[in-house]
């Protein structure tokens, strides 16, 4: 990956209450801050690596924008206990999800039941929130088109664990604290 850029601050939000903000709100946020070409134009692109850079989310949630080059991807991973929302602001994205909740602790490799798989491809102004633990991988397919995106989590992310997938199998690889990422 690239070094993040210095942080901007998103388009403005509409009024919102002090409790912390839902999955919904969150992707409120990412899909009106995805509009924003004046954001969107802010980062800066790698060929090469994802480039991102830190936003100020909702009702004091963590966001990011994130440019994906061609053919790069985040590998399976989760948010441990932060709701989030991302969305499409350039090129398509591909998620795969597991419909199913993972135990939090106490596992290393676990066999997946048939059937868990999901998939979906965002387009530019596509979004999708999700709940605690949601396990996924995020992908830009594409040979030739860099995609961005923005993405919110709420609490502000305490770890990121990341899974190694071999068809069935899921196995807990590393966990990630924020001082790894910014």
């Amino acid at each position: 990956m690239s070094a993040p850029a210095p942080t901007h601050a998103p388009a403005p939000a509409p009024a919102r209450s002090a409790a912390a903000p839902t999955a919904a709100e969150l992707l409120a946020f990412a899909l009106r801050t995805a509009a924003d070409p004046a954001v969107v134009d802010s980062l800066p692109l790698d060929p090469e690596g994802r480039t991102w850079i830190r936003l100020d989310g909702p009702g004091g949630s963590e966001a990011w924008l994130i440019g994906w080059p061609p053919g790069t991807g985040t590998g399976w991973h989760d948010h441990a206990e932060s709701r989030g929302a991302f969305a499409t602001a350039r090129g398509r994205l591909t998620e795969r999800s597991l419909a199913v909740r993972l135990p939090s602790e106490g596992w290393q490799s676990l066999e997946l039941a048939p059937g868990v798989d999901r998939s979906r491809t965002l387009a530019a102004g596509a979004g999708r929130g999700f709940g605690e633990h949601h396990v996924h991988e995020v992908l830009n397919e594409s040979t030739a088109e860099h995609a961005v995106s923005v993405h919110a989590y709420y609490p502000p992310l305490p770890l990121i664990r990341r899974y190694g997938r071999s068809g069935p199998v899921l196995t807990l690889e590393q966990v990630e604290r924020p001082a790894d990422w910014q």
